[in-house]
Parts: structure tokens; C-alpha cells; sequence
């Protein structure tokens, strides 16, 4: 489960997991943040875990998880 980036799927949720704990209960931040914990702990690669986000709903959720996918990739490398 190695990402291009140099940590492997399960670093990353761990990551997101963190920034979930801290981000306010029901804010925008907390959503996107457990959506992408959940995804990196569920999927085989960065390459799955960005596709499977692409399906989230609502919108705003999605493209705050995409952000914040891109965010924690950034700072994997």
C-alpha cells in the first residue's frame, strides 16, 4: 500500500485521522477529514483512495476531502 509519495495508505489515514480529532464535531473540515482517513484505510493506493473520493457526496464535503487529499499527498512526498 506504498503511495508515489513515500508513505503508504495507512500513514495517511492516520494523518487525516489527526486533523479529523481536531477540527470541530459537524464542521466541513471534520467531514472531509474522516471521509479521507476512511478512504486511505480502505483503499490499496493513492491512486484508489483519490478515485473512490471522487464519489463522495455532498459536493462541498467532496471537494474539501479532495483538498485535503492533495494536502496530505504534498506532504507525504
Amino acid at each position: 500500500m506504498t503511495t508515489p509519495f513515500g508513505k503508504d495508505n495507512l500513514d495517511l489515514a492516520a494523518s487525516a485521522e489527526a486533523l479529523a480529532d481536531s477540527a470541530p464535531t459537524g464542521s466541513l473540515r471534520h467531514a472531509a477529514a474522516k471521509s479521507v482517513a476512511i478512504t486511505f484505510a480502505t483503499t490499496r493506493d493513492a491512486d484508489h483512495a483519490r478515485s473512490t473520493l471522487n464519489g463522495i457526496s455532498p459536493a462541498d464535503v467532496r471537494q474539501a476531502a479532495l483538498e485535503l487529499f492533495d494536502e496530505l499527498s504534498a506532504r507525504a512526498d
